[in-house]
């Protein structure tokens, strides 16, 4: 989900298996933005295909939290997460959402309405027509270009 709000040639090659450069400097940072903050809370929880960054109770209710360094890319957050709540809600899952940013102290509420699934599916559909090319689409440049960890497939 991140992938498609940002870059479809990222869609394409996650979807065929082509891994970023993990020595990609932002990469590595997030990581450890994830793996040093909230330390009392249970990371990288699997479901399904997904990875929340935080699972955790309140009260009766699931909370599902995305950990990001910056809120540079909040768009994409966003539908990240609702993307989690959607996958647990067809499992019958009701759960809230959250992002967190630990480096700026904010904390970002997330639902998912009707308006969001519907947007979420739109952007199902154009994974899977990425997915199914037989070649990557062209690159095209974007605001994420700069620092991202595909740049070599795009532009060596």
């Amino acid at each position: 989900m991140w992938y498609a709000s940002a870059c479809l040639r990222q869609v394409w090659l996650m979807a065929h298996c082509i891994d970023p450069d993990e020595r990609n400097e932002l990469l590595i940072l997030g990581r450890l933005v994830d793996k040093t903050s909230y330390p009392r809370e249970r990371h990288n929880i699997v479901f399904g295909d997904n990875r929340f960054d935080i699972a955790r109770r309140d009260g009766e209710t699931l909370v599902v939290s995305e950990i990001k360094k910056s809120t540079k890319s909040l768009r994409s957050a966003t539908l990240q997460v609702k993307h989690y709540l959607y996958e647990l809600r067809k499992e019958g899952v009701e759960a809230r959402g959250e992002l967190l940013f630990p480096t700026e102290k904010r904390r970002e509420r997330i639902v998912l309405d009707d308006e969001s699934v519907k947007e979420l599916e739109e952007i199902y559909t154009t994974i899977r027509r990425v997915a199914k090319q037989a070649v990557p689409p062209p690159p095209e440049t974007c605001r994420y270009c700069k620092n991202c960890a595909y740049s070599e497939y795009c532009w060596s």
